[in-house]
């Protein structure tokens, strides 16, 4: 018997949600890179102007988000992450499209994100129109000193 997905619910959430944002970036980011942000850095961006934070729950079960910016004409996906489990069923395509949404009613221009290079997300953010326009090589470094490039990638908001 095949379990048809459930429906998933967006909602804006606020830094007494940050409990589960951890733990889900801390089971979706791979250590060895060391991206994960702890409580302290999600309460200190969300403190910030134009920083919005989107929750993606099935039922009662938070199972992604998205964090994201917009200031003065430029938006930037700060975090993106989804429960690893519940990968493949669409929550982060709906989770970025929502924050494209957000984006442009807030009258950002273009939306930018950075990751590192090599990141496994990197064709969902290709297939919402996402190209590359930048590099930062050896930005990064993994928890064994090893250097990782980081590309900026963007997508026009207007016409």
């Amino acid at each position: 018997m095949s379990t048809a997905p459930r429906l998933i619910d967006l909602r804006t959430g606020d830094v007494n949600d940050l409990a589960g944002v951890v733990h889900i970036m801390n089971r979706a980011f791979d250590p060895r890179f060391g991206e994960a942000w702890s409580s302290a850095q999600c309460i200190g961006m969300l403190a910030l102007q134009g920083v919005w934070l989107t929750l993606a729950s099935e039922g009662n079960a938070l199972v992604g988000f998205a964090m994201a910016r917009a200031v003065a004409g430029d938006g930037e996906l700060l975090l993106l992450a989804v429960e690893p489990e519940r990968r493949g069923r669409g929550i982060g395509g709906t989770l970025l499209r929502s924050v494209i949404a957000d984006a442009r009613d807030k009258r950002a221009e273009r939306l930018h994100l950075e990751m590192r290079a090599g990141n496994s997300a990197l064709e969902l953010y290709r297939a919402h129109g996402f190209t590359l326009v930048g590099q930062r090589r050896a930005y990064y470094r993994g928890l064994t000193g090893e250097a990782f490039d980081a590309h900026t990638y963007a997508l026009p908001l207007i016409d």
